[in-house]
């Protein structure tokens, strides 16, 4: 039934039947969380083993003889740097790693320019007016530090291929105010775009009007396929090798999704001055990271085969839930005209765009018969969504039967609330 060419008369008719669906929602005991991209427990139990690999009978000391328990290695273990740089395509020497969080270490690179700057530049914090470009819909969490910093953000589209680079480039190479841009480069959070060549190589090639600017590549679904057939994504550090903007990017990773959410290992990539500005900063702020935890997923992971051959396993979890989900939505939203959402070959999220004006009333209707969502909104800067029309699904942590069940109030939902919209 498509909604937008039905008569007012014939809206009402169709409103009636949905509403008993929706009541029979309300007086149900459902409780169904969609809010974050969380592995669910059978993913967890995935990683059980590394519990083991250590214990009081354990040789505590990495490959190059260092004993784990004691202080220092401030760049991490080169093991487990060699992980990351197999995982991210770059040297091992360029890795520096963190604790469990890579978003801690995003926080930790904009306080640091915040306070001290980057390359002898003055500190973001005492410039007049700083700017950072946020791709949206986008990573509420990191529309989060900026906006923590007091950093005016600024929403760029995201396109089939990535960020509007025509934008992008328009406030990159003219305004000095513009300092950063956040980019999820594979499987984006919500969209699942993965950047194409082109827009790839258009990164590489940007000159900022501020000598400042920096590239925020957040990789973290690098590995998080849904498909046996990854998504290629072109190599930046290669395309800003060959132009000679290895300044540019600071590239994040970690195993949040991939060994444990809680208790993983983060790293940041970065070359050239940058490197030496972030060590400065960690080196202050810690004496060295966790390295029993980074020793333990040394001897878990081995290195990039291993890390695959564990995605693999949580991908025949994940898998599932997703394609239940696009399922629901195609059996019930398709031809309404009230609803879009795309069918991801990776990550975690299925991004759903409602009929412009109604995200916050489905968010609402879904809240009240059981089904928790992200506020309407988070996908964009300030939560100010301009069309009020984006929704971003986490199916990871339900099981089976509860994203059946939790997409169905949802594509319920939102029937009646484009309903209700028409009828006004």
């Amino acid at each position: 039934m498509d909604f937008l060419s039905m008569t007012q008369d014939e809206l009402k008719k169709v409103q009636a039947i949905y509403y008993q669906r929706y009541k029979a929602y309300r007086t149900s005991d459902y409780h169904f969380l969609l809010t974050r991209g969380k592995p669910c427990r059978e993913q967890l139990d995935l990683s059980l083993d590394i519990m083991d690999v250590l214990n009081s009978d354990s040789d505590f000391i990495d490959g190059s003889g260092e004993d784990c328990r004691n202080y220092g290695i401030q760049d991490g273990l080169t093991d487990m740097r060699k992980i990351f740089g197999e995982l991210l395509e770059v040297p091992y020497d360029s890795v520096i790693i963190g604790n469990n969080s890579s978003l801690s270490i995003m926080f930790d690179v904009i306080s640091c320019a915040m306070t001290h700057g980057f390359s002898g530049m003055k500190p973001w914090g005492r410039q007049d007016s700083i700017k950072f470009l946020c791709p949206a819909p986008g990573y509420d969490r990191h529309f989060a530090i900026t906006e923590y910093f007091d950093i005016e953000m600024i929403p760029v589209p995201m396109l089939e291929t990535g960020p509007d680079m025509d934008i992008v480039e328009r406030y990159v190479n003219n305004d000095k105010a513009v300092k950063g841009i956040w980019c999820v480069p594979k499987y984006s959070n919500p969209t699942g775009i993965t950047y194409s060549d082109e827009t790839v190589r258009r990164f590489a090639n940007l000159k900022p009007a501020a000598k400042d600017f920096r590239i925020f590549w957040d990789n973290a679904y690098c590995v998080h396929d849904l498909t046996d057939e990854t998504v290629p994504l072109l190599n930046l550090y290669e395309e800003c090798r060959n132009a000679g903007t290895l300044s540019l990017p600071f590239m994040f990773a970690s195993t949040s999704k991939i060994t444990y959410a809680g208790s993983g290992v983060s790293a940041l990539a970065t070359w050239e001055s940058n490197a030496a500005d972030i060590r400065k900063h960690f080196a202050t702020r810690t004496i060295g990271p966790d390295k029993l935890n980074q020793l333990r997923h040394i001897r878990f992971l081995k290195n990039r085969e291993g890390v695959l051959k564990l995605m693999k396993k949580h991908r025949e979890i994940i898998a599932p839930k997703f394609q239940t989900a696009i399922s629901r939505l195609n059996a019930e939203l398709s031809g309404t005209g009230v609803a879009s959402w795309n069918n991801p070959k990776g990550g975690y999220f299925i991004s759903v765009d409602v009929l412009p004006g109604c995200a916050r009333r489905v968010v609402e209707l879904c809240r009240k018969s059981g089904v928790t969502l992200n506020p309407a909104g988070s996908t964009y800067p300030y939560y100010e969504d301009p069309n009020d029309s984006n929704i971003r699904i986490a199916p990871t942590y339900p099981s089976i039967d509860e994203i059946d069940k939790s997409m169905e109030i949802f594509s319920v939902c939102t029937c009646l609330a484009a309903i209700e919209k028409l009828l006004r």
